[in-house]
């Protein structure tokens, strides 16, 4: 056995092995080492991965037990040595002696303590031209006689069209009806012997598997006995077809499945399956036993066990490296279409008629598809199936896609690995250790991988074996003949208590515990841990943050505190990374701050945010950048002649030829002195102003700007015309033109308007007489002539 990590084959180091070791977090606010109720060894590191155990004697001298339980970074701060350490040993071998074509490694062993998980790289390769192994189990109850007839004409024909895929391709071939018990067949003497008597047709007798041809090269082999093949019959619409499956798979010998071989069997049906439970409408009620039970090629269990569950035709099939093709009639595609989904590593076919032609096709279309799916399965042993969780993520290569777990469109000699995490919940209710098996096949593959778990539940406690489980060391003195222990009171001075005062005191046990036997037992604080040999230190006496001594990140020691790895500061609350103050363009704080604590400070008021990225006193606009782009275009927009600006622009200045779109852009128009407008865009969001300017100018000459006013000047006249000409040819519609108002005094009027217009003309004509002067006369006549006549 060579321990990890190494190279396999042609795997690369880097994807070959993982281990996990799940050590769980050191904060000591998640720490759940630490207990009163903890009085051994073994039931420290059941509490997690994390936890240790320190068996060294005079650790802590006076506290209990179940403080030599925590975190191993505790316990070396504490005094206790890593020879003195007792901790979760997760390993992972494996063996490089076992060599392999398709699958690799092929042995593994891993070492586990309760809560802790490995984690490791199983690679597939997918090799080309296969050898492969066709098994046809044909359903040959009555309805299936013409299919049948179409199978005599199959196996050269599908020979000749796998050389395209497979290297050499051997047919076998089985047949089925249904159990041959009541209610499934007609027992009745005349139809037990003759199925189809009714019919006048001599039929072969109702049966639950018939292995009729092992595996055979010989096509013509394969095409005589087809030839001889009859139907049968039986009463109800479902079949036996599962039954006969797990025969057809684990009955190897009688098939002759070839171990370097690719393996498919083929159901060929009209109807639905039984399934488990089923059997007890015959009284069968023993479930299958999952073995082989062929005498002279007949199944022999049928009457007496009962259908498999598809959980155990699962088992058999994948435990066997075969494949599964169902060709159904098109009414039971449905049906089929929720088992195969029940079953990996299977593939559907719907096909109208069992016609040569389409067998062929289907038998090549499956195998191309089910040779690119690779997927595959963990099983571990079942009486340690609860103590265990697999998890399995598979890595596809170049050009194949995921799917759950497992990879499509493989090609030959492609890599697929997958990751596989295996990880113990708990020892068995005995608590020794135990050694169990599991087992990572790719489902259709003869090649598979062995992994050997050994669950870590005892403790070694270095080479005495001795956990010194107990919290006190037996006193060798003040032993009466009772043979019971005298503990002196605190503060009774013998001569042993000298033992028990640091230098320059005179307290005992620096007045936090009692002196037993020349040593200190401390006292127990609902605070923390007292120990030392004086009982002078303690895990609570320096600075808290978040209600937790040194934050929950570090060890208070001689009031002090003593920060983990990445953490500082009084009470261990600043980390010593500075990740959280990184901006997106890699500078801390945008460039314009520090990082304290692992927060931004910034440099200056007016910005603020957790990056200092934001300053809304001193957004840019278009307005201010136009001095910054005016000296950029004095200059050419030349790069090299760029830095000239710096002293006129507080942005950095980019050209480019085409403007960017996005929120973070404002896009801003420049009109320069000769006519031209520039394009440029600003945006302050990473932290420091950034100026993009367009090097595409839009300008326009004087006599462009004459003539398009010329233009715009013709067009308005040009309108003006049109509305004229619209407004008269409008009036001229109502029936009144200007020109024929005043001719031949006539009006043109509509008939609502002739009311309105008088028809006569009236006047009044007065005549005066002056003579004689003093007889003056003046008679007044009013005359009524018809309109248009003339006065005379």
């Amino acid at each position: 056995m060579t321990s990890w990590p190494l190279t396999y084959g042609s795997v690369p180091l880097c994807l070959l092995l993982i281990v996990a070791l799940c050590a769980g977090t050191s904060h000591s606010g998640d720490n759940v080492c630490p207990s009163a109720l903890i009085t051994s060894c073994k039931e420290c590191l059941r509490r997690g991965p994390q936890c240790s155990w320190c068996f060294k004697e005079d650790f802590l001298e006076g506290t209990g037990a179940g403080h030599r339980c925590d975190l191993q970074v505790n316990l070396l701060k504490r005094g206790c040595g890593p020879e003195f350490i007792e901790k979760s040993d997760v390993k992972v071998d494996v063996n490089t002696t076992v060599s392999s074509t398709q699958v690799s490694p092929r042995d593994i062993s891993v070492t586990l303590t309760p809560g802790s998980e490995a984690s490791f790289i199983v690679a597939v390769k997918q090799l080309p031209r296969y050898p492969v192994d066709l098994y046809y189990l044909v359903d040959v109850s009555a309805s299936m006689q013409e299919n049948l007839d179409h199978l005599k004409t199959v196996g050269v024909a599908l020979s000749l069209r796998m050389t395209e895929y497979s290297s050499d391709l051997w047919l076998g071939f089985g047949s089925f009806v249904d159990k041959p018990v009541s209610p499934y067949i007609n027992v009745h003497p005349t139809k037990i012997n003759n199925p189809c008597s009714d019919y006048e047709i001599r039929c072969r007798p109702a049966h639950g598997f018939h292995h009729v041809l092992s595996m055979t090269g010989n096509m013509s082999e394969f095409t005589r006995v087809i030839k001889r093949q009859r139907i049968s019959g039986n009463m109800d619409t479902p079949e036996g077809g599962l039954d006969a499956m797990l025969q057809a798979t684990v009955c190897q010998r009688a098939v002759g499945w070839r171990p370097e071989a690719k393996r498919l069997l083929l159901l060929m049906t009209d109807q639905p399956s039984h399934l488990a439970l089923d059997s007890r409408l015959a009284g069968i009620v023993i479930p299958h036993d999952g073995r082989c039970h062929l005498e002279n090629n007949v199944y022999t269990g049928s009457t007496r066990m009962d259908h498999p569950s598809l959980g155990q035709l699962f088992d058999k099939l994948l435990e066997n490296h075969i494949y599964s093709i169902f060709a159904v009639e098109k009414q039971q595609y449905q049906w089929y279409e929720e088992l195969v989904r029940l079953l990996p590593g299977s593939y559907l076919g719907k096909i109208g008629f069992f016609q040569s032609p389409n067998l062929i096709d289907l038998v090549v279309d499956s195998y191309k598809s089910l040779l690119t799916e690779v997927t595959l399965s963990v099983s571990v042993d079942d009486k340690a199936f609860s103590r265990y969780w697999t998890s399995v993520s598979p890595i596809c290569p170049e050009g194949a896609t995921l799917k759950e777990q497992s990879c499509l469109g493989v090609q030959p000699n492609q890599t697929v690995y997958f990751n596989i995490t295996i990880g113990l919940h708990s020892c068995p209710d005995h608590g020794a250790d135990e050694d169990i098996q599991v087992m990572v096949r790719p489902v259709g593959y003869n090649e598979s991988t062995t992994v050997r778990i050994h669950s870590k539940c005892q403790c070694g406690c270095g080479s005495t074996g001795h956990c010194h489980e107990s919290g006190r060391s037996p006193c060798a003195g003040n032993i009466h003949s009772t043979g019971r222990e005298q503990k002196p009171h605190r503060g009774l001075v013998n001569e042993s208590n000298w033992n028990c005062r640091a230098e320059g005191s005179n307290v005992d046990c620096s007045g936090r515990g009692v002196c037993e036997c020349g040593r200190c037992v401390c006292e127990n604080s609902r605070l923390g841990t007292i120990y030392g040999k004086y009982c002078e230190s303690d895990d609570f006496s320096c600075s808290y943050k978040d209600g937790l001594p040194c934050g929950g990140r570090g060890m208070c020691v001689l009031g002090e505190c003593v920060c983990e790895d990445n953490w500082t500061g009084d009470s261990c609350s600043c980390p010593v990374s500075t990740a959280t103050c990184q901006s997106p363009d890699g500078s801390l704080c945008s460039g314009r701050g520090t990082c304290v604590c692992g927060q931004c400070v910034c440099d200056n008021h007016r910005y603020s945010g957790d990056l200092c990225e934001r300053c809304p006193a001193c957004q840019s606009s278009c307005q201010s950048n136009w001095k910054c782009v005016d000296c950029h275009m004095a200059h050419g927009l030349k790069q090299h002649e760029a830095g000239h600006c710096n002293r006129t622009c507080d942005s950095d200045v980019v050209y480019i030829s085409d403007m960017m779109s996005g929120s973070k852009w404002i896009q801003c128009m420049y009109m320069s002195s000769d006519n031209c407008r520039y394009w440029f865009q600003t945006s302050s969001e990473s932290g420091r102003n950034q100026l993009h300017i367009s090097t595409r100018a839009e300008c326009a000459s004087r006599g462009r700007l004459i003539g398009t006013f010329l233009s715009v000047s013709a067009l308005t006249v040009l309108c003006g015309l049109v509305v004229v000409a619209v407004s008269r040819l409008l009036l001229q519609k109502r029936g009144w033109t200007p020109g024929d108002a005043r001719k031949d005094g006539e009006y043109n009027c509509t008939g609502k308007e002739l009311s309105y217009i008088p028809t006569s003309n009236d006047k009044t004509v007065t005549y005066r007489r002056d003579r004689p002067p003093d007889h003056s006369v003046e008679m007044t006549v009013h005359v009524k002539m018809p309109l248009g006549e003339p006065w005379q």
